[in-house]
């Protein structure tokens, strides 16, 4: 499964454990998204609040973002 670029809010990202969870617009739904996702140089972080488009895959665990960009 794969949506265009839906976009959401973080609602929290663990530096330490390299993952956390952005809520999607709309929906209200919960996406895993694991720091490899995230499309930016240097540390891959996302913070509390950012607000992200990324792309929408079914994981083996429920919904995960891939190739996350701030917005």
């Amino acid at each position: 499964m794969r949506n265009v670029c839906p976009e959401g809010t973080v609602k929290w990202f663990d530096n330490k454990k390299g993952y956390g969870f952005i809520e999607q617009d709309g929906s209200g739904e919960d996406v895993f998204v694991h720091y490899t996702s995230v499309t930016m140089e240097g540390f891959k972080t996302l913070q509390e609040g950012d607000r992200v488009s990324f792309e929408l895959t079914q994981g083996d665990k429920g919904l995960r973002a891939a190739a996350v960009q701030r917005i």
